[in-house]
């Protein structure tokens, strides 16, 4: 969702096919930029991601892998800069893929289901009318964390997002 707000945004079509990945180039602050959602399960998206950057030549540094997390509260945002998989499978694969974690990640937290509940249902569940009710400013606010992060790096956003509400 946050990818395809950055698409409408930056006005770049998600039209391009390769690699298991729906994709599209454009501009966004004064750079250019691939916005890519693997269309591979989520556990085996780091492949497809790497075959994409190494097709187009982009170093794993230049990454930002947006991401849901349900160690985060239901729409709190924090941005990292490199590191582990944090237990996400998404994100191990493309640890795995990559051979590394030098990328930075966008993480808009989604919650932990009530009282202990099927993490996998939790997640793949549409969200809950009080919190679609929040999720436009939550995906306004994770695109602009995005867009701070590419015109001033992932410690810049890390100050201004990373601050509880």
């Amino acid at each position: 969702m946050v990818v395809d707000r950055l698409g409408e945004m930056g006005r770049i079509r998600l039209d391009e096919k390769r690699f298991t990945c729906q994709y599209g180039i454009g501009t966004m602050a004064d750079r250019t930029v691939a916005l890519v959602q693997p269309q591979a399960f989520m556990n085996r998206s780091g492949p497809p991601v790497l075959r994409l950057i190494a097709y187009y030549g982009i170093s794993s540094r230049n990454l930002l892998v947006v991401h849901d997390d349900i160690d985060l509260a239901f729409g709190r945002i924090k941005i990292k800069e490199k590191g582990g998989h944090g237990g996400h499978n998404g994100v191990k694969s493309l640890v795995d893929a990559l051979g590394n974690g030098d990328f930075s990640r966008l993480r808009i937290g989604i919650g932990r289901p009530a009282h202990g509940g099927d993490v996998v249902g939790h997640v793949l569940a549409p969200f809950r009318e009080d919190e679609q009710e929040q999720l436009d400013e939550i995906l306004e606010r994770a695109a602009e964390a995005a867009v701070t992060i590419l015109r001033h790096g992932a410690k810049f956003g890390m100050n201004r997002f990373n601050r509880k509400p």
